[in-house]
């Protein structure tokens, strides 16, 4: 994962619900919404709540680019970590290439004790900065295309064994949210997909830089938005790892036990005598429910 960090702020409560699209209602598959429905600011996100049988950890966790061999995993026990991210599909993901990835690789290391973050990497913001992800941009119809996305997303889960109650995690690198159109599709095509995800069992998950994608669903939740994720990986580096100390967040957004913190990136470190290039992490999330 790339993080960038977004040096604009925006000021005028105005413009940021222009940015936001609130003044738009969502596609006919949405739903009817009206302003009246807005929850209080300091709720917790509401329609995606935690489901009964919903496994949680709470712990360090790493994430790395293409799943690790079962016997390296075994290795890996001697690390502080105890809970892996899997890129585990999406028509953006770098590391196409999984030949560890199967249903007897999550039920292995669910044996030896490991808890699963997975990772979808779907289209991406239409103001993404990262070069690499412009050819997979969100397209004319984001909430029909995430809807789209977040299907695929529970059949790749369920074919790797994950069953309903786990969270899904939609990987969206770092956007230029104040670009109110961008802003307005990029979070069409999120909602779509978390409302998809939901109805079909699985968590909503979302994964982005503390200052682009989870600054912009924080904005959305105080503004009453529904359809939000509910859980929220928001990446900051080079800070003291925290789950509440994000200043992006307030305390009682998504709480309790629904935060990822990416605290560090790109880092070699060798347990067991294998070394892997990973991302740190700090976590009290749910996690894979693996069958």
């Amino acid at each position: 994962m790339r993080w960038l960090r977004c040096h604009k702020m925006i000021v005028g409560f105005g413009f940021v619900l222009l940015l936001l699209g609130l003044t738009a209602a969502p596609p006919a598959q949405a739903g009817p919404w009206s302003p009246g429905a807005a929850a209080p600011v300091d709720s917790p996100v509401r329609e995606s709540g935690a489901r009964p049988g919903t496994l949680t950890f709470k712990g360090r966790a790493f994430d790395t680019c293409r799943a690790p061999s079962a016997d390296t995993m075994r290795r890996w026990r001697a690390s502080p970590y105890r809970a892996v991210g899997v890129y585990f599909g999406g028509r953006g993901r770098a590391c196409r290439s999984q030949p560890h990835l199967s249903h007897r690789w999550m039920r292995t290391v669910r044996d030896q004790g490991w808890r699963v973050l997975p990772l979808y990497v779907g289209s991406q913001s239409t103001c993404v900065f990262a070069r690499h992800k412009k050819n997979v941009r969100i397209g004319r119809h984001p909430w029909k295309q995430g809807t789209a996305e977040a299907r695929d997303a529970v059949k790749r889960a369920a074919a790797l064994g994950m069953r309903p109650g786990s969270p899904l995690f939609l990987d969206m690198e770092a956007y230029a949210y104040w670009n109110k159109r961008c802003a307005r599709t990029t979070l069409l095509f999120v909602r779509g997909w978390n409302r998809e995800v939901s109805r079909r069992g699985y968590l909503p998950g979302f994964y982005s830089s503390a200052e682009s994608g989870v600054r912009h669903m924080e904005r959305s939740r105080r503004a009453g938005v529904r359809d939000l994720p509910s859980v929220v990986w928001f990446a900051r580096w080079g800070v003291r790892n925290g789950l509440h100390r994000e200043p992006v967040l307030r305390k009682t957004a998504w709480a309790p036990a629904r935060r990822i913190h990416q605290y560090a990136g790109n880092v070699r470190e060798r347990h067991g005598g294998r070394t892997l290039l990973i991302d740190r992490n700090l976590m009290h999330a749910p996690v894979a429910r693996i069958g």
